[in-house]
């Protein structure tokens, strides 16, 4: 179990992971598709989340989902790294009615985001451009390489819904244990 707090100016946010949990989360961030979307993580990761999120939401929901984004991209580090016995790479494609989205990654501690998903606007009152700033701000405090691509879709809610969901079993699949591997590099370190 890792816990972390992060208090700026803008966000006061405490953060609890477990990477051997089973999916139980408690999330309240106040931005209600945010906790959907962090709510299907926890539970396609097979990762407990417990994170919870004071923000400036009179502004807007930026600063929230940009320091949660950090914070638990701190905490799967510590929990992932130093990386031994577990298969490393993950990838999944996942549906959604009409909507299908692809992640590929890679716990290689060299953080790099590829984010091709088109959608724009907002659904409800979230704006659908922070997600990516999310997944940048998780995967570059994570040390994780990851690519999330849009296959197909019209529905915003559900193409997103497939992006959250696609990491969170690409994540899960990165997890599983391999006790032939050790060290999962030719390097010896990750």
């Amino acid at each position: 179990m890792v816990e972390l707090s992060r208090k700026t100016k803008e966000t006061d946010i405490r953060c609890r992971v477990n990477i051997d949990g089973c999916g139980k989360f408690s999330i309240s961030t106040g931005v209600g598709f945010f906790d959907h979307m962090l709510e299907a993580l926890s539970k396609h990761s097979g990762i407990d989340i417990e994170l919870a999120c004071k923000g400036d939401l009179h502004i807007d929901a930026h600063h929230s989902v940009e320091d949660c984004g950090i914070v638990l991209g701190q905490a799967l580090k510590k929990a992932i790294f130093p990386i031994q016995a577990v298969e490393r790479y993950g990838n999944a494609t996942v549906v959604m009615d009409e909507a299908s989205t692809t992640c590929d990654l890679d716990l290689s501690n060299r953080p790099f985001l590829v984010y091709e998903v088109n959608v724009s606007g907002k659904v409800g009152e979230f704006d659908t451009e922070l997600v990516e700033e999310f997944f940048h701000a998780l995967v570059n405090n994570a040390g994780i390489t990851c690519h999330i691509i849009q296959n197909r879709g019209r529905n915003k809610h559900h193409i997103l819904e497939a992006s959250f969901k696609a990491f969170a079993v690409a994540l899960r699949r990165a997890l599983i244990p391999n006790e032939k591997l050790g060290v999962p590099s030719t390097k010896g370190v990750l």
